[in-house]
């Protein structure tokens, strides 16, 4: 029998909305999760990153009580998702990848419905269906059977639905996968509007830029492991750092800069790369000192420059460099297809 008595061993007390530690599950001969250790601040948002497969997918069932793992711990909001699914439930919201309401029901109702199972009392679900309707602007469809809705306003229902118990801990498993860009910024306003009122969420995506945008770290995860960890600059700067962006008003002349940084020991460790189809010269930088000392001397040679800039490498390249993969927009990991396991009772 399941108890009632919240897990909280962790003596750094609220520093952590999740903990995970060695999270293993299998899909027959496939590991989806190989021993997963994650982290996720309270009122933060954490990106979880990774190529098709990598088990992302897998980690949000899991952290949800609807997959249980073979191995390993894992407690959210204090609660540990196999001994205490019930309660666990309670303080958390999910939204998966594909969106899931009853169709039969209007809008409203299903608001109202998922609100009153969470206990909320009548006036109070009433007017949380209320609100998160006109946040997600479909308050003019409100009384219309959810099977009359686009694919995009489904999405933004099933969202709304998942946010409606204003939960501790929030799962955004592809949120904004299908949705125009207007009704995605609207999705990443709610988002940051839950986590200014306290709330943690752990989203997984396939865009960079949702990533970049929400995102207070990322964890990215490939073959069912952690394979790096980090705020975004630290994951920029650990593939490369700074780089200096020089246009020369005479693309011709970018083979001599070229040279004469070299020359003097000035083109960064791996050296500056001449890029002739753009007209651009990129140095690596390892300091200020350099990047000054590079505008110096080319000043010094007499070169005319256009334009020059730095830039930290996007979040692209880093995504492209750590897993040697290209980012996709959907995820095939194996729990996103349908499951026959049992949800954790």
């Amino acid at each position: 029998m399941v108890g009632m008595t919240r897990i909280d061993k962790n003596p750094r007390r609220g520093a952590n909305a999740v903990e995970v530690r060695g999270l293993v599950k299998h899909f027959g001969e496939t590991k989806a999760l190989d021993g997963v250790d994650l982290d996720v601040r309270e009122g933060t948002v954490l990106g979880v990153l990774g190529p098709n497969g990598a088990g992302k997918t897998t980690l949000v069932r899991c952290l949800s009580t609807l997959l249980v793992p073979d191995a390993g711990t894992a407690t959210v909001a204090g609660y540990d998702v196999v001994r205490q699914p019930r309660q666990l439930r309670r303080t958390i919201g999910l939204t998966g990848q594909y969106a899931s309401v009853d169709e039969k029901l209007s809008g409203w109702e299903n608001l109202y419905m998922i609100g009153r199972l969470l206990d909320l009392p009548r006036k109070e679900a009433r007017g949380r269906a209320d609100e998160l309707l006109e946040r997600f602007s479909l308050t003019e469809a409100a009384k219309r059977p959810a099977m009359q809705y686009s694919g995009g306003m489904r999405r933004r229902l099933d969202l709304a639905a998942s946010m409606i118990g204003r939960p501790a801990v929030l799962y955004l498993d592809e949120p904004t996968t299908g949705l125009d860009p207007r009704t995605r910024n609207e999705v990443w306003d709610e988002v940051q509007r839950m986590v200014a009122e306290g709330a943690t969420v752990l989203l997984t995506t396939q865009y960079m830029e949702e990533a970049e945008q929400l995102a207070n770290e990322l964890t990215v995860i490939d073959r069912g492991k952690v394979i790096a960890h980090g705020k975004v600059d630290e994951l920029k700067a650990r593939v490369g750092g700074r780089t200096l962006r020089i246009r020369p008003a005479d693309p011709a002349e970018l083979p001599d800069m070229a040279r004469a940084l070299a020359e003097a020991g000035l083109d960064g460790v791996s050296g500056s790369q001449a890029v002739p189809d753009e007209g651009l010269l990129l140095v690596p930088l390892l300091s200020d000192e350099q990047l000054t000392a590079v505008v110096g001397l080319l000043a010094a040679r007499g070169y005319a420059i256009a334009d020059l800039g730095t830039y930290l490498p996007s979040l692209d390249e880093v995504f492209l460099s750590i897993t040697g993969q290209k980012p996709t927009a959907t995820d095939a990991d194996p729990a996103s297809a349908e499951q026959t396991e049992e949800v954790a009772a």
